[in-house]
């Protein structure tokens, strides 16, 4: 196969994913106080919003990948 089709399949799975996904959160752990021996530290939430914009411009992207690779082949 190609490296332009994999790369394209590749594309699609990330865009499918993406649009099923609506976030990414995860817990970020901070230091609030360091003082010598002493360490306060706090857990924060966070949350990475994702597009469904991006999503459906990767599934494109990524068929036009394997549309042109296939194509370059014959």
């Amino acid at each position: 196969m190609r490296p332009l089709v994999i790369f394209g399949a590749m594309l699609i799975a990330i865009g499918i994913a993406g649009l099923i996904i609506d976030n990414i959160s995860f817990t970020e752990k901070k230091v609030i106080v360091d003082a010598g021996p002493l360490k306060v530290t706090a857990d924060q939430q966070r949350t990475i919003p994702i597009p469904s914009i991006a999503g459906v411009i990767a599934i494109v992207a990524g068929a036009g990948m394997i549309f042109f690779g296939r194509q370059a082949r014959t």
